[in-house]
């Protein structure tokens, strides 16, 4: 095991592999820029070292600077939560050959989760369902007018290197491909430096169901369950639980079957999600291999019992796996919403500033992961998300309602944030039904809002 793990991250997140460190018995070194100087995360590790300025490409995504901390620190791993560098292949190599453990997926998977072509077409080869889709990129307009003429309307152009919703456009013409497909380049070079895009058919009103997958280096594989993902805004989630209200014994069956069978067929090691997409009638198909942590991971440990962030430190020293979903008591319902610090009614117009008054809920059922407290200034610099909240109980309604008083106690002023809007959903009777689709957090928002897409990654901090 470990002796020390330096968390290349911030936020709660930073705190969240801090707190696993603690009750593994690993010392832990936090970094920080000079913006997050009175961030949580640093009173809880062990050591803290400043990487940079605020902007984050000189500190939070400096490579350089990172590694220089953990070899001064003497940590033998590093843990890169989600976002910024936890995806990024060339940090992990660089973390081989310094010597020091890259807590998560080898460089050849985080290479193959860039590119969503190459993946579609390892999973079709596999035998998993994938949504139809040109076999390679496209590059001309010409090309993009030829292909969508023999898949038929609407379709996605989407960035090869894309996430988070950058890089996609929805076309349900030909009028608007014309418009749209010289965007979706630009996007993916300004934002991934690679222009290369593909076309895929656009599956009307579906449903966004993610599998975790655990994988050891001897080649055991497992997955944890299904995660609800399908309340969302722009490609972002905003609501997760699981498990899901739309699957059946038997379709989640079949689905964490495939969610395996994708995992093995691209030898993937350490925490990793399968994301599909379910149409309205049943059919699932392949959207990719997120190689990271995600977010809303705490419903799948409410639900299995499995600290999955241990688990990634536990598979990342060269333990066994050890287990199989059929030795997973799966129990009860657990429910995420994203807190972020944007005012839902001013078109999620983000709204830093200090926290003033800082009430968190509490109770039986109620977790809550956040970096706040109160006189925190939060900065203008980063991500949004400012805390998740997490509901559990046996039943779906009563994770609802622990979900909305949980929700109804959570104080953070002055700021705004989306507590209002999920206070809305949570008395909505089609959600209470789970009767929704990723088009469905529209009718919530105004009407300048109006976007119709579903999400493909999930681009957080």
């Amino acid at each position: 095991m470990f002796l020390k793990i330096l968390i290349a991250n911030r936020g709660e997140i930073a705190l969240r592999v801090i707190r696993a460190c603690r009750e593994l018995g690993i010392k832990s070194v936090a970094v920080y820029s000079e913006a997050d100087a009175g961030s949580m995360h640093l009173k809880l590790a062990d050591e803290q070292v400043c990487i940079g300025p605020a902007i984050s490409t000189k500190s939070y995504l400096n490579i350089e600077n990172i590694m220089k901390a953990a070899k001064e620190t003497g940590a033998d791993a590093v843990h890169p939560g989600y976002g910024y560098l936890a995806e990024k292949q060339e940090f992990a190599i660089e973390c081989e050959k310094n010597g020091i453990v890259f807590i998560g997926p080898t460089p050849a998977n985080l290479s193959l989760a860039g590119d969503k072509i190459a993946a579609k077409r390892i999973m079709a080869e596999a035998g998993v369902p994938v949504i139809p889709a040109s076999p390679g990129s496209i590059d001309t307009i010409e090309e993009a007018k030829e292909f969508c003429k023999d898949i038929g309307y609407p379709v996605m152009v989407k960035a090869s290197g894309g996430g988070g919703g950058r890089g996609i456009k929805v076309c349900r013409d030909e009028e608007t491909l014309i418009e749209d497909f010289p965007m979706a380049k630009i996007e993916g070079r300004t934002a991934f430096g690679n222009d290369e895009v593909y076309i895929e058919r656009f599956i009307t009103e579906p449903r966004h169901i993610e599998f975790q997958v655990l994988a050891d280096k001897f080649g055991n594989t497992t997955h944890l369950g299904e995660r609800e993902c399908t309340i969302q805004r722009r490609y972002q989630k905003l609501i997760e639980e699981s498990p899901s209200p739309a699957l059946t014994p038997e379709l989640r069956k079949e689905m964490g079957a495939a969610a395996v069978k994708a995992a093995r067929a691209v030898d993937y090691f350490n925490a990793g999600t399968v994301e599909f997409l379910l149409d309205k009638s049943g059919k699932f198909y392949f959207m990719e291999v997120n190689s990271r942590i995600q977010v809303e991971h705490p419903v799948t440990e409410l639900t299995t019992g499995i600290d999955l962030v241990k688990e990634q430190i536990r598979l990342s020293s060269g333990e066994k796996l050890g287990y199989t979903f059929d030795d997973i008591n799966l129990r009860g319902w657990a429910m995420e919403c994203r807190i972020n610090a944007e005012d839902p009614d001013r078109n999620f117009l983000p709204s830093p500033g200090t926290v003033k008054d800082y009430h968190p809920p509490a109770g039986f059922g109620v977790r809550l992961d956040t970096h706040l407290y109160q006189g925190y200034e939060l900065p203008i610099y980063y991500d949004s998300l400012i805390a998740k909240l997490i509901s559990y109980n046996l039943t779906r309604e009563g994770t609802i309602q622990v979900m909305k008083r949980a929700l109804e106690e959570f104080k953070i002023e002055p700021l705004k944030t989306t507590i209002p809007l999920y206070l809305k959903v949570m008395d909505d009777p089609f959600f209470r039904e789970g009767q929704f689709d990723t088009g469905f957090i529209e009718k919530f928002l105004p009407e300048e809002d109006d976007d119709d897409d579903y999400d493909d990654d999930d681009e957080d901090e």
